[in-house]
């Protein structure tokens, strides 16, 4: 691993865009931008989009940091696995792709992990984090002792395909079934509305209108999926012995119903050393991705470019 002093630019690859910013030695975002992610184009559209982002924002840049969707391995710098948000991003060599395109050495992770990562630093050097991220999906990082947990291909952390006996016998968008993430991300719990009330609707918080306004259905398909995802971390818990619980991602916010049926039921799992825990919200906000991306220039293996790329990106730049 190596340093990268001065700014990096930290990317934030999601299915939907891509976020962009140069990072400051200190921590402060010096500029940002943000471009459509081209999803269904495939994994090269994608790569030189990331690339476009990037240059948007490099003023001198020595690094870049990538947040990217799917199951990564930052030793290797590629994409392990993936589900077909983005077309044909298995197998991307998703490090030295971008070190090609843009001149400098490249860090890349997985999304929740390397926004975790702030989270982390925050903390003292021996502790355990476990941090969650509930949205599309339900993506996750454990951190052990001060150190983020990576495992073999990059996989650790994907809490979404624990099995969970509320989900059983749904598809997941792994393939398999029964897993949290078909009933405790935001489309799962939306899916599950849309079978007990047998009607159609077009996103998450409508049903979470319809639940305030006292729709049974709604309150039990987002109650079930709250409290499916509360034993789970529960578990968890009990299993890591963490110092910190984050729970993050968009469908925590839609409301005290979510909230307080998931608290309930990861209490209800602790044992007694643990009864003090209660799952948190992250403490960076809506720069967090894009933070954590940078800080993997320091905390990650770095990805280099050809001699000739970087000679072209220094012309470029100066």
């Amino acid at each position: 691993m190596s340093t990268a002093p001065g700014p990096v630019v930290g990317l934030d690859l999601g299915g939907t865009k891509i976020d962009a910013a140069l990072v400051g030695a200190d921590g402060s975002v010096l500029d940002r931008h943000t471009v459509p992610t081209p999803a269904a184009d495939g994994a090269v559209a994608v790569l030189d989009a990331l690339a476009g982002a990037a240059r948007a924002v490099d003023r001198g840049a020595h690094a870049v940091g990538v947040a990217a969707a799917g199951v990564v391995d930052p030793r290797t710098g590629t994409v392990t696995a993936s589900t077909d948000t983005i077309r044909g991003w298995a197998g991307t060599a998703l490090g030295a792709g971008l070190a090609e395109r843009t001149g400098l050495p490249v860090a890349c992770d997985n999304d929740v992990r390397a926004t975790a990562g702030p989270e982390l630093a925050a903390l003292d050097a021996e502790s355990t984090l476990l941090f969650v991220a509930v949205g599309t999906g339900v993506g996750g990082a454990v951190a052990a002792d001060g150190r983020m947990l990576r495992g073999a291909g990059g996989v650790a952390g994907h809490l979404g395909h624990l099995p969970s006996p509320e989900a059983a016998g749904l598809p997941c968008t792994c393939g398999a079934r029964g897993h949290l993430e078909a009933v405790a991300s935001g489309p799962g719990i939306t899916a599950l509305y849309e079978r007990l009330a047998d009607v159609r609707v077009d996103r998450l918080q409508t049903v979470a209108e319809r639940a305030a306004a006292g729709d049974d259905h709604a309150v039990r398909a987002i109650t079930l999926g709250a409290t499916a995802m509360g034993r789970a971390l529960g578990g968890l818990a009990n299993a890591l012995g963490p110092d910190r619980v984050v729970v993050a991602g968009g469908v925590p916010r839609i409301g005290p119903l979510y909230r307080d049926a998931l608290d309930r039921a990861f209490a209800a799992e602790l044992m007694a050393p643990l009864r003090h825990l209660r799952p948190a919200l992250p403490r960076h906000g809506a720069d967090a991705a894009v933070l954590g991306a940078a800080a993997l220039a320091t905390t990650a293996p770095l990805h280099h470019p050809r001699t000739h790329s970087a000679a072209l990106h220094q012309k470029q730049t100066h």
